[in-house]
């Protein structure tokens, strides 16, 4: 393994791979990764190579971390759900266990946590649900009250309910035909769960449309929303500028607001700062717009 900053940054590393399951329409791989299960804190994310030595694949593929374990420099792992989209994807849902993956991480920024404990509301849509279940367990650690809600389109695209019911927390499960849990979407099921817990702050992954609604809830509630966004990234560590989001950067203090990248910046950010109506468009108000609309 090489680190690409110190002992507190991502590395790059060859992880074997120590198991493949298949969970509903999601593939769960487990790597052996000691030194990025050591760094992992919850929201952060893999880049992995996909297609094999010789690919013409020269992207990377972004997948959250959804568990790391630890131990020591031979038994350290960390995992990721994988969705087969692509190519990409589509390669790496077929390597088996013992295969090397050429991974980074961990990347990204992670969940800011409670400074004391606090109620919260963790959504996940899909294998969104991913990422969540980590930072379940940091919350709990903190005496955190916790509850999820989590959704997807179908039974089969739903991840991580059983695994969240094993934290001990309250689960409430939507489906948008009603295939399992109630129907409808998570937004349905998160005001009552805010009631219920008393929650502070609600945290999500998913699609950018349920990010947007989770943070029109919480903002209803008067309570704070952060999210970990699923935008494509290519590099994965700033240098492409693929994955940019209009956000308002209230901590430069001249709240202008500017191009940040997710997978540097975020992929966590406060759901109040992201300008979800101009996600995808160069909003003339943004910093360097001027210069950008000139190329």
């Amino acid at each position: 393994m090489s680190a690409l900053a110190g002992e507190t940054g991502p590395v790059q590393a060859g992880a074997e791979i120590f198991s493949v399951q298949r969970v509903g329409e999601y593939t769960h791989f487990t790597l052996l990764a000691p030194q990025i299960a050591r760094r992992f804190r919850p929201g952060q994310f893999l880049a992995v190579a996909v297609g094999g030595e010789n690919t013409a694949m020269g992207l990377r593929r972004a997948f959250a971390i959804a568990d790391a374990a630890p131990r020591d420099d031979y038994a350290g792992t960390v995992s990721f759900v994988v969705a087969e989209h692509g190519p990409g994807t589509r390669w790496l849902v077929r390597q088996p266990p013992g295969e090397l993956l050429d991974v980074v991480g961990p990347l990204g920024t992670p969940f800011p946590l409670p400074a004391k404990p606090a109620g919260v509301v963790l959504v996940g849509g899909g294998y969104g649900s991913a990422p969540l279940l980590p930072l379940a367990a940091a919350l709990q650690a903190l005496e955190c009250r916790v509850e999820f809600v989590l959704g997807a389109a179908t039974a089969g695209r739903l991840y991580g309910e059983v695994l969240a019911k094993r934290t001990g927390a309250p689960v409430t499960v939507t489906t948008d035909d009603g295939s399992v849990g109630g129907r409808g979407v998570v937004t349905d099921a998160l005001p009552a769960a805010i009631e219920r817990v008393g929650a502070e702050v609600v945290y999500a992954c998913g699609p950018m449309g349920m990010l947007r609604a989770v943070g029109a809830v919480a903002r209803d509630h008067a309570i704070h929303a952060q999210v970990a966004v699923e935008e494509a990234m290519a590099c994965g560590i700033g240098v492409c500028m693929t994955c940019v989001l209009p956000v308002r950067d209230r901590s430069s203090g001249d709240g202008v607001s500017r191009f940040v990248r997710s997978c540097v910046e975020g992929p966590v950010f406060d759901a109040f700062d992201v300008r979800w109506d101009d996600v995808g468009r160069l909003p003339a108000d943004l910093l360097g717009a001027d210069a950008m609309g000139a190329h």
